[in-house]
C-alpha cells in the first residue's frame, strides 16, 4: 500500500475542492488517518474502492468517537497590543467522529483509516452513510447511531440496534449519566433495587422487633 501522504496527495488531486487532511497519531505503532469532509465523503469512498492501485473493497470496522469541548491555549496573533497576555484561551467545541478501517482484499493491503467529523455534538450530528459503498458498514453505522447519536444520511435502515426505541440519550457518549429510573427492570434486585427505591421514594422495609 502507498503511504498515507501519497494517498492524501492523490485524493487532493482528484478532489481539489475537498477537505482532506492527515491526522497523525504520535503513539508508537499507532495508525495515522485521513480526515475527509462529509460533503465529498461518498465520492471519495467510491474512488478509494474502485481506483486501480487502491481498491479498498472491504470495510472491516466502523466505530464512533466522542470528543468533548475543551479549552485550548493558543499564542496571541502577531501585532497584538503591547502588554497583552502571551497566550489566549478559547473553547474548542466538541464533535463526534465515525472512523472507518478499510482493506483491499484484491491487493492485500491496508488498513487505511478514514475519519468523518460532525460539526458539533448537539445541533448538527449528521454524516453521510458509507453503507452504499461498503455494505459491511450497515450494522456498524446503526450501532454508532444508537450509542453515539450520529445520524447517517442515506443509510438504508437507520434505526436503533441495541437499545429500545423509547430509550433516551446515547450510552457511549462521555458525558452520559446513568439514569436512576429502573422501572423497566421486571425483577429489580441488589444495586438496581436500591436505585429504583430511591427514585420512586419507596421506603425501605424494616422488620418489627417485639421485646
Amino acid at each position: 500500500m502507498e503511504n498515507l501522504e501519497t494517498i492524501q496527495s492523490q485524493l487532493s488531486q482528484a478532489f481539489s475542492d475537498a477537505y482532506i487532511t492527515l491526522v497523525p497519531n504520535p503513539i508508537l505503532g499507532a495508525q495515522s488517518s485521513l480526515l475527509i469532509d462529509p460533503v465529498h465523503a461518498v465520492k471519495i469512498a467510491t474512488y478509494l474502492k474502485t481506483t486501480p492501485g487502491l481498491q479498498f473493497d472491504y470495510c472491516s470496522n466502523v466505530t464512533g468517537v466522542d470528543w468533548l469541548a475543551k479549552d485550548i491555549t493558543e499564542p496571541i496573533p502577531a501585532g497584538s497590543a503591547p502588554g497583552t497576555a502571551a497566550n489566549v484561551k478559547r473553547l474548542h467545541e466538541g464533535y463526534l467522529e465515525a472512523v472507518y478501517h478499510l482493506y483491499s482484499m484484491q491487493l492485500g493491503h491496508g488498513p487505511l483509516v478514514l475519519r468523518l467529523r460532525t460539526k458539533n455534538r448537539t445541533t448538527d450530528t449528521t454524516l453521510p452513510s458509507l453503507t452504499p459503498v461498503w455494505r459491511s458498514a450497515e450494522f456498524q453505522e446503526r450501532e454508532i447511531y444508537d450509542l453515539f447519536g450520529i445520524s447517517f444520511e442515506g443509510h438504508p435502515d437507520l434505526r436503533r440496534l441495541l437499545m429500545w426505541d423509547e430509550f433516551k440519550d446515547f450510552p457511549m457518549r462521555k458525558d452520559y449519566s446513568e439514569p436512576d429510573d429502573y422501572e423497566w427492570e421486571p425483577t429489580a434486585h441488589g444495586a438496581i433495587l436500591t436505585k429504583a427505591q430511591a427514585h420512586q421514594k419507596i421506603p425501605t422495609q424494616t422488620k418489627e422487633v417485639t421485646v
